[in-house]
């Protein structure tokens, strides 16, 4: 099964248990709001399917895994229900994936920025190659990681995503996220990543449901109140985007 949204794409098989959603957009893996849409639907289409007792997430290409939020759709905001809007699409693919009853491997094959960020942050388990460095982005906007930063700072610790935020031209190697507990694994290309990616996703494909459910539950134990949280933290950058300041830079960078 495939959708295609604004020349993107969201795909999703199951193959011996194990749930494949693959998404693509042709600027870098960027997320319109059609696309950020799509691919909540399909992360619980993939929750509820019981052929899938496991998920990876992926993006196509080798070259980025996402580049966060689309900028045309950034410079074309106007006002604050729009801005809390499109924000609010990142918050709703974070939760489908908190809420999730399946475990979901990231597979992050190449650089992630903003929003890929926060995808690669709600996996529950995540392996990339060296070539996945990441970087925040959004203060250089003059916004700021506030949807994502809940997920980000849950998985690599406050300290690390400050860093990240407060620095938000700098990138961050693969390496560096893996010691900071991003991802579980870095590989020097593709193919090996790929081949640890079938491994792991077999096994847990044998694996009892009943109790990855259960593990699941705890390792997200404090998040119940996300939903309303994420969508506030949206409300925040749909008013920083407004900004004389904003505009400019989005302009400037886009």
């Amino acid at each position: 099964m495939s959708t295609n949204i604004q020349a993107g794409q969201v795909g999703y098989h199951v193959e011996n248990g194990m749930g494949t959603i693959s998404f693509y957009h042709p600027a870098h893996n960027s997320m319109p709001s059609p696309l950020l849409h799509i691919l909540t639907q399909t992360i619980e289409q993939a929750g509820a399917d019981p052929a899938a007792r496991v998920i990876v997430l992926k993006s196509a290409g080798d070259r980025t895994f996402c580049a966060g939020a689309s900028f045309d759709e950034l410079a074309a905001i106007e006002d604050f229900d729009a801005g809390k809007r499109f924000f609010t699409g990142f918050a709703k693919v974070i939760n489908a994936l908190r809420k999730c009853s399946k475990l979901v491997i990231g597979r992050v094959q190449g650089k992630a920025v903003g929003g890929g960020v926060g995808i690669a942050a709600a996996c529950d388990y995540c392996l990339a190659t060296q070539h996945a460095d990441i970087k925040l982005s959004e203060l250089a906007v003059g916004i700021g990681p506030f949807v994502v930063g809940p997920a980000v700072e849950r998985k690599i610790g406050l300290s690390a995503f400050s860093q990240l935020a407060i620095n938000a031209t700098e990138w961050h190697s693969a390496n560096w996220a893996m010691e900071r507990g991003l991802y579980a694994n870095v590989y020097s290309n593709i193919a090996d990543m790929d081949a640890a990616i079938l491994e792991l996703a077999q096994k847990l494909a044998q694996s009892s449901p009943e109790a990855m459910h259960e593990l699941k539950t705890i390792f997200w134990q404090g998040t119940q109140h996300w939903d309303q949280f994420l969508e506030e933290r949206a409300a925040i950058s749909g008013r920083l985007v407004l900004s004389e300041y904003s505009k400019k830079a989005i302009k400037k960078n886009g």
